[in-house]
């Protein structure tokens, strides 16, 4: 079953960049955003983790953390990071069990093949751990400046 906006979100760990097992509870207190990306290293994805890199001080400034989740290796990930100077931690769910939590596990194609894969999506947990906002489906190129205006607006 699928989370949805108004509940509370289910406690997870996962393997961080950091080297540590990140959980969502640790984070009490904070609003998260939590991006689910499809792959380390391609065009939308870098773009998208840049765009939240050059805005991570306006969000740490609304006491909020971002945390990125892919199916990649943590070792792909701590790449990614050095590459791009990302000053967040990036989440391995290699499993894809968080995706499937928040149903970004989905059916895609691509050039008429079929393949399971995570859709972009940004999800905003307030500082009690209940889901407040939901982007599914989204489209890189104005979509960071969204979130934090809808942090500064709401929360």
């Amino acid at each position: 079953m699928t989370i949805a906006v108004g509940e509370k979100v289910q406690d997870f760990a996962l393997p961080a960049s950091n080297g540590e097992t990140i959980k969502l509870s640790d984070y009490r207190g904070k609003h998260v955003v939590l991006y689910f990306y499809p792959k380390d290293m391609t065009p939308g994805c870098t773009t998208q983790a840049c765009d939240f890199r050059d805005f991570s001080k306006e969000f740490e400034e609304v006491n909020a953390v971002i945390l990125g989740i892919s199916p990649d290796p943590i070792s792909r990930h701590e790449k990614f990071i050095e590459k791009h100077g990302l000053p967040f931690l990036l989440l391995s769910d290699e499993n894809h069990e968080v995706a499937e939590q928040f149903g970004v596990w989905k059916l895609k194609k691509n050039f008429g093949r079929e393949y399971m894969g995570i859709e972009r999506s940004t999800f905003i947990i307030d500082k009690d751990g209940v889901l407040v906002k939901e982007w599914r489906k989204v489209r890189v190129q104005g979509h960071v400046e969204e979130t934090l205006n809808y942090i500064k607006e709401n929360l």
